[in-house]
């Protein structure tokens, strides 16, 4: 009998060897290729390395499962932006393969600490800065309501359902879409910016300009506060509130000074940044453990307390959002 693991296997040999065939039609001399790094989809990424030591890296982005285009795209805007991000240096939509320039092997993830937060995140906020700055209507897919919904409802159907086996109830399904309701009219009533969707530590890379930008295939044109709480309030790394809302002011400061359309006053700034963190927090519970259960990827589950933990202290601060505090003190 065929596993469907060696099925899977059996195929990501048969892309590699595919991309291997391409890249040395492409570039037309000898290289070594070694896995890079993998991530929550199906796209694979391998360093190709030439013997004067020049390296790049591969993308293998199975067309049945990924598009590449989006990739492409948005590399584009950001590069035009200012902001520090892969060169797409040969490409084959067909058959899902991009080239690009290598950003080095060390991630904010990486090295970060309780000593160089600060100037790592202020190098981050002023590359957010200029991404935000450049935004232009049309250029992105709308961070409308339905994707707002279609996000959030990955905790009750992957989190709460498929991990913790506990069906919500037609009273907790009553508590869900009101608290729902209110987190996206709150997404939705911020100015809209260019949003990266997970402008966090493990996709900024440690380089020259810093940072370098990495996994922006799926940006979207929405929320100003998103990326903002994708950075501080981070799926791998936590840190201390007082330290967050500083990097929150100085972040909210420099935004008003460039003339970006954040709030007037930073405590409704605020409130929006911790609800639009919230819905972030109850959509990454459903991902991650759809991850697992779908696609056979279980490492991510081990990083669900750390969103548990973050969404009980937003319920917590507010009357409206309250409701939700007992199912994620179970959920724990």
């Amino acid at each position: 009998m065929i596993h469907v693991d060696d099925r899977r296997a059996a195929h990501e040999d048969a892309r590699r060897n595919e991309l291997e065939r391409w890249l040395s039609g492409e570039l037309g001399s000898e290289f070594e290729l070694a896995p890079a790094s993998a991530d929550a989809s199906f796209r694979r990424y391998f360093r190709a390395t030439f013997a004067n030591g020049t390296t790049y890296v591969a993308m293998d982005a199975p067309p049945e499962r990924e598009d590449c285009r989006p990739f492409v795209h948005v590399a584009q805007l950001l590069h035009q932006a200012g902001v520090h991000a892969p060169k797409v240096i040969r490409q084959d939509l067909a058959r899902g393969f991009l080239l690009l320039d290598d950003l080095g092997i060390r991630t904010y993830l990486d090295v970060l600490d309780g000593a160089n937060a600060d100037a790592l995140f202020a190098d981050a906020t002023e590359a957010l800065l200029r991404w935000q700055l450049a935004s232009r209507e049309g250029e992105l897919p709308p961070y409308d309501e339905a994707l707002l919904r279609r996000e959030l409802n990955l905790f009750p159907e992957w989190y709460l359902s498929r991990h913790l086996k506990r069906e919500p109830d037609a009273a907790a399904r009553a508590m869900l879409e009101g608290v729902f309701a209110a987190l996206v009219r709150s997404a939705l009533a911020q100015p809209k910016v260019y949003v990266h969707r997970d402008y966090m530590p493990r996709n900024l890379m440690l380089s020259d300009p810093n940072p370098g930008v990495l996994d922006f295939q799926d940006a979207v044109h929405g929320p100003i506060t998103y990326d903002v709480v994708s950075l501080f309030r981070d799926a791998f790394v936590s840190w201390d509130e007082e330290r967050v809302l500083d990097w929150a002011v100085r972040y909210w400061e420099k935004a008003k000074r460039a003339g970006l359309p954040v709030d007037a006053d930073f405590g409704e700034f605020w409130r929006a940044l911790e609800w639009m963190g919230l819905q972030r927090h109850l959509k990454v519970l459903g991902i991650f453990a759809r991850i697992n259960y779908r696609d056979g990827k279980p490492k991510y589950l081990a990083d669900t307390p750390r969103f548990i933990a973050y969404a009980r202290d937003v319920a917590r601060r507010y009357r409206e959002l309250a409701p939700l505090l007992a199912l994620l003190e179970e959920a724990a």
